[in-house]
């Protein structure tokens, strides 16, 4: 069975949680990350030499990094639905997967950390503000793309949608002013019934 660690709570970890629920894959998730603990101890670590969350085991196979880890499982277990055979097809949802991570994740762990999980003392205005406004900018584009096709991969969903997918389930329940972009949020409105996405993404806020 596959097994993956990490906590509930992390945006990375949905992503996995989230691409094997789609798969209908049975799964085992460890908690691991934040106050479980786990990442620095031995054994994790000789699995991923980074102490982060995801890892993965699949039938003896470990991998870690939470896209690596999408599209792994996409292309084991989900050509035809989340995996396009075509290479120019997956590469436009692709691209948004790595986007995600290089562009997005630095300015929204920003904005997320200084509204959602450090106590008002702690928080940060100057880099919440800045976050936001950054995020901002950068949803923009993500809303023009989407002006052209129902999702970020194209005429279906697939796993392009999964990264960005997470990020976008705290962008719209975060008390934060948000722009007006229609496109954006009609994809999310797509996404955001499957039940899939629900049951790993769709969860409190902490």
């Amino acid at each position: 069975m596959l097994k993956i660690w990490g906590r509930a709570n992390s945006t990375n970890v949905k992503k996995a949680v989230w691409c094997a629920n789609e798969l209908n894959l049975p799964f085992e998730r460890i908690e691991a990350g934040g106050a479980f603990g786990v990442v620095n101890d031995a054994p994790y670590r000789a699995m991923n030499p980074n102490g982060l969350v995801p890892c993965i085991e699949d039938d003896g196979f470990i991998l870690w990094e939470s896209n690596a880890i999408v599209r792994y499982l996409s292309a084991k277990y989900g050509e035809g639905r989340l995996w396009h055979a075509d290479p120019a097809v997956r590469a436009v949802g692709d691209k948004w997967m790595d986007w995600a991570t290089s562009t997005l994740a630095a300015p929204f762990r920003d904005l997320f950390w200084n509204t959602v999980r450090l106590a008002p003392d702690q928080r940060d205005t100057a880099a919440q503000e800045k976050g936001l406004a950054t995020c901002a900018t950068l949803f923009k584009r993500v809303d023009a793309d989407l002006a052209r096709m129902p999702y970020l991969s194209g005429e279906t969903f697939a796993m392009g949608d999964i990264p960005l997918g997470c990020f976008a389930y705290a962008w719209f329940e975060m008390d934060i002013e948000r722009p007006d972009l229609p496109h954006l949020k009609a994809w999310y409105d797509r996404i955001r019934v499957r039940p899939a996405y629900i049951a790993a993404v769709a969860i409190p806020l902490t």
